[in-house]
């Protein structure tokens, strides 16, 4: 059965701070070494975000509680005129019933019928006007324990609703401490102008040989084949054609590369967090994840290519037809080139540097043209 809204936004409420607790372990874990690093700021940014977002759930879940709140006022409200309809009229034909309904009064009344008919349907008139009170006697008990019910229901919801605003105002007060500690590393960070510069340029040294390699690595799984004379141009076969279908089928249905993670910086163009008009562009994911933490594989494929980046750096890229994933970040490999990989097969570990950093990098390529990883992947 499909989820209603509330129950959704019980449930994003639940991931979202099972999401900010994993990244406040992370956060405790590279702050043991007290450096004040991008990568932390990165991650008390992504707390902020998923903060944010879950007071928004809070206040979606109040909304929806004040409006269930006023239409369970309005059905108490409903029962409580019905019942006291349904009692006048109880009471009017109870006391009818009792002036008579004597042996007595019913005999003379009886008795001064015309003829046996006249008689018959006064004493079914009588047996009927008794049952008729002895039903809505039973009606009447029957909404006063519903009633009953939904007033319960009312307090109970008035409950959740102080609950809820209690919940919002701690996850306020959390945001703000947590935005004014994100002030002070940036303003830490901005002194070490020159180290992030170095910082950068490697890194877009480390960005730029992947990308090159991924390249060569696409090129030669698609490249054309020469035959005598003639050169055939490359064509996927039966098998890469289904696989391909099935990756594309697959899309926002892929496990995670990784068991546990938050995403620490997403696709695309960004503002780097501290240095000014300068821009970071990121082919793929980045996915924070704990000391020790394994990649594994998204779908059935086939490694292309294993590249060494640095000795700390090496990425795997998995071909699915003519579809591409690549993990890169890892110390160690446990795969080999040209062999096939089944879907959450562990790829490699990842680094972890002296600052407690665990991160890998996820792309996804479409032949030659580079994909948002996000499309892909399984809401978490």
């Amino acid at each position: 059965m499909a989820q209603s809204h509330t129950e959704q936004l019980k449930t994003r409420k639940q991931e979202l701070e099972k999401e900010i607790s994993y990244t406040n372990q992370l956060i405790n874990n590279v702050s043991k070494n007290k450096q004040n690093t991008l990568y932390t700021l990165q991650l008390i940014s992504n707390k902020i975000n998923r903060r944010m977002e879950l007071v928004a759930n809070l206040k979606s879940e109040i909304y929806e509680l004040n409006d269930s709140l006023a239409a369970s006022k309005v059905e108490v409200n409903k029962l409580g005129n019905q019942l006291k309809e349904m009692k006048s009229e109880y009471a009017q034909i109870a006391y009818y019933l009792y002036k008579n309904n004597n042996p007595y009064t019913r005999m003379i009344f009886l008795f001064s019928a015309k003829d046996i008919n006249q008689a018959y349907q006064r004493m079914r008139y009588l047996d009927e006007i008794a049952a008729y009170i002895r039903k809505q006697a039973a009606q009447i008990k029957r909404l006063e324990q519903l009633k009953k019910s939904k007033i319960i229901q009312l307090k109970s919801k008035k409950a959740e609703k102080s609950s809820l605003l209690d919940q919002e105002t701690t996850q306020l007060s959390k945001l703000e401490m947590e935005q004014q500690r994100k002030s002070r590393v940036r303003r830490k960070l901005s002194g070490q102008e020159s180290k992030l510069r170095t910082s950068l340029r490697k890194k877009r040294r480390e960005s730029q040989k992947l990308e090159k390699q991924i390249s060569a690595a696409i090129a030669k799984a698609t490249a054309s084949k020469k035959v005598g004379k003639k050169t055939e141009v490359y064509a996927m076969s039966p098998y890469d054609k289904k696989l391909a279908k099935s990756f594309l089928a697959n899309k926002g249905r892929l496990p995670w590369p990784v068991k546990n993670g938050i995403v620490s910086q997403t696709f695309g163009v960004h503002n780097h967090p501290v240095l000014k008009h300068v821009q970071i562009k990121n082919n793929g994911l980045n996915i924070a994840t704990a000391s020790g933490s394994i990649a594994r594989a998204v779908f059935t494929g086939r490694v292309v290519s294993i590249v060494h980046i640095t000795t700390t750096n090496i990425a795997v890229i998995i071909k699915h037809g003519d579809y591409f994933t690549v993990f890169s970040g890892l110390e160690k490999v446990f795969v080999d080139v040209n062999k096939d990989i089944s879907p959450l097969q562990s790829i490699g570990k990842i680094h972890t540097n002296i600052q407690g950093k665990t991160e890998l990098h996820f792309e996804v390529w479409k032949g030659k043209h580079l994909q948002n990883p996000a499309w892909w992947l399984a809401r978490k």
